[in-house]
């Protein structure tokens, strides 16, 4: 019996493998593809393939279709496989930034502002960097023994020392 935070996580994986589909289907295929084509034999055995190639070129006598056989062939692999490790890819970086945004959801005390920051714009995402560029040196700053404040504009300054001290 799942726990009462994952039932919406069970209803959905129960919905979606009850519509199949298309989509379902190439995700699975495309996850193991990229499995069995990220895996050291595979490599290995294209590079024999390679090599079988390459040794076989004086017995064809270096002929254009001998040249053609490996460019056709590479073309085809290379068009078809980066398309299947994108998709695998994507739905990882979408999983991640979901984990992540749970994880920062969960924290009462973490800026719910940095949940979906993947959609921000280019320029957005820059002036975030830029904000948290002056916290880093604000942390850095009291490590060394300066007492440094973050308003909130997050501006940095060094704190005014009181007459008294």
């Amino acid at each position: 019996m799942p726990s009462k935070h994952r039932i919406p996580y069970v209803k959905a994986q129960d919905e979606i493998r009850k519509a199949g589909g298309i989509s379902l289907w190439f995700s699975r295929f495309a996850s193991g593809t990229a499995q069995v084509v990220g895996h050291p034999m595979v490599f290995f055995g294209a590079v024999v393939l390679l090599l079988v190639w390459a040794l076989s070129g004086p017995y064809f006598h270096y002929s254009d279709t001998w040249q053609l056989i490996i460019n056709t062939s590479t073309t085809i692999v290379t068009f078809l496989v980066v398309f299947l490790i994108q998709n695998t890819q994507n739905r990882d970086a979408k999983a991640l930034h979901l984990k992540l945004d749970e994880l920062i959801r969960s924290h009462h005390p973490a800026n719910d502002d940095l949940i979906d920051i993947q959609k921000l714009s280019d320029e957005e995402l820059d002036a975030l960097e830029e904000r948290y560029q002056k916290i880093r040196e604000a942390c850095e700053a009291r490590r060394g023994g300066k007492k440094i404040e973050v308003d909130e504009k997050d501006a940095v300054r060094p704190t005014q020392k009181s007459p008294a001290a």
